[in-house]
């Protein structure tokens, strides 16, 4: 949530918007890779110069700790966590803003041996008072299809489609194994290492198995992304396209 309010001192009204804790330190950190000037980031994000020099002077003075509203924030604390280990997770947090606190903990971890990291909770603690936590939302239930499997009765009659789950490879890249099988002959078809489970990504493979194989009269997939979705019979782009070529 973002408050605006008038801003008084110009011949018109001006409106000056409040950032929250994430927009703020998106503001900060590109004002840091210099790809754009203040006066343009700051149109951009819809904040006068006057608030976008304020937020990166205390970011200079204080680091990410500096651009939090400070009206309830406490002097002391005896069991207040580390302020290094806030900015740390914040700067996390931004990076990969779909990470929740059990994620951020692992890679904290895993650059952080010898020191002894938050618990997950702490962490959570920390990201919801900086405003980088929404509530969750329940899902709503899925309606894919639940009747009978058909079985293999002969080569590509039946695929199987499915992601094994990703890993990092050694160059801390993130690799999504695809992998196609035939079910009645228990040949795997195709296994491919993917950066993502993108409909692009996933796209070109089949098109190159379809090339090579021919089309299989019957996909079978989890239901997982990009295969389904919550969308009116839960197709999703993928499987549009599976059903346009007469699967």
């Amino acid at each position: 949530m973002e408050v605006i309010y008038p801003e008084i001192g110009s011949g018109s009204m001006a409106w000056k918007k409040v950032l929250p804790m994430e927009e703020r330190a998106r503001f900060v950190l590109e004002v840091e890779k210099a790809e754009m000037s203040v006066a343009e980031l700051c149109r951009r994000y819809g904040v006068s110069r006057k608030t976008g020099y304020k937020w990166i002077r205390r970011y200079w003075a204080e680091g990410l700790d500096g651009i939090r509203e400070r009206s309830s924030r406490p002097h002391t604390c005896p069991h207040k966590t580390n302020q290094d280990w806030e900015t740390r997770i914040i700067t996390e947090r931004v990076k990969h803003s779909s990470w929740g606190p059990k994620k951020t903990r692992e890679l904290l971890f895993r650059s952080s041996l010898e020191e002894k990291v938050p618990a997950a909770s702490t962490i959570g603690d920390i990201l919801r008072r900086a405003g980088l936590v929404s509530r969750h939302r329940r899902r709503s239930r899925k309606t894919y299809y639940s009747g009978p499997l058909t079985e293999a009765m002969y080569p590509n009659h039946v695929w199987a489609v499915d992601y094994k789950g990703w890993f990092r490879t050694g160059d801390g890249k993130r690799c999504e194994p695809l992998t196609i099988s035939d079910l009645y002959s228990r040949y795997v078809v195709e296994v491919r290492a993917l950066p993502d489970q993108s409909y692009e990504q996933a796209r070109g493979v089949f098109e190159r198995v379809f090339e090579e194989y021919g089309l299989p009269e019957i996909i079978r997939s989890d239901n997982g992304g990009p295969f389904a979705s919550r969308g009116a019979g839960g197709l999703s782009r993928l499987s549009v396209w599976w059903v346009l070529l007469g699967l």
